[in-house]
Formats: structure tokens, C-alpha cells, sequence
């Protein structure tokens, strides 16, 4: 998993049947303390964000796990909106 902050949305009109009615946003990837990195991705948005918003985004098996359907074709996908990050 990783920070990310949404800096846009994604439109697609035509797309596999498991992914109709999913949001896609672009997120541009952060470190620990909110400066961003290098590299962006396109997620699908499971919990309601925005754009700029922090979110917590989750890859692979666990981004497909999101879905009833395990065969869903996504690689990233939005599980949480960040309300802090609380360094020791």
C-alpha cells in the first residue's frame, strides 16, 4: 500500500462489464510526509474520494480483492481516505 494524493479523474466510456459503474481517479504517489514522487496511476475509487484528497491506495491481489469478483481486471484500487499521519 501507499499514499497518494487524487490529482484528476479518469473517463471511460468503454470498458470490461465487471468495471461498469466504477470511478477511476489518477493518483499521484507520496511519501510519509506529503511530498510527491514520481509516478502516477490511475486507481478505482472504492470509498467515495475526491480530488485532493490523501488517500491510502492498495495493488495487486489485494486491489482485486476489493471486487466480488476476484477476476476483475484492476491492479489499483482507493481503500481509504487519510485523515492523518502520525510520525514517531
Amino acid at each position: 500500500m501507499y499514499l497518494g494524493k487524487v490529482v484528476g479523474t479518469v473517463v471511460s466510456t468503454s470498458k470490461k462489464e465487471s468495471l461498469i459503474g466504477s470511478k477511476f481517479l489518477l493518483v499521484k504517489k507520496l511519501n510519509e510526509y506529503y511530498e510527491e514522487l514520481s509516478g502516477s496511476e490511475i486507481a478505482v475509487d472504492r470509498v467515495g474520494a475526491g480530488v485532493g484528497e490523501i488517500v491510502i491506495v492498495t495493488k495487486g491481489s489485494s486491489a482485486r480483492s476489493t471486487f466480488e469478483d476476484k477476476w476483475v481486471p484492476v491492479d489499483a484500487a482507493i481503500v481509504g481516505i487519510v485523515d492523518s499521519v502520525e510520525l514517531g
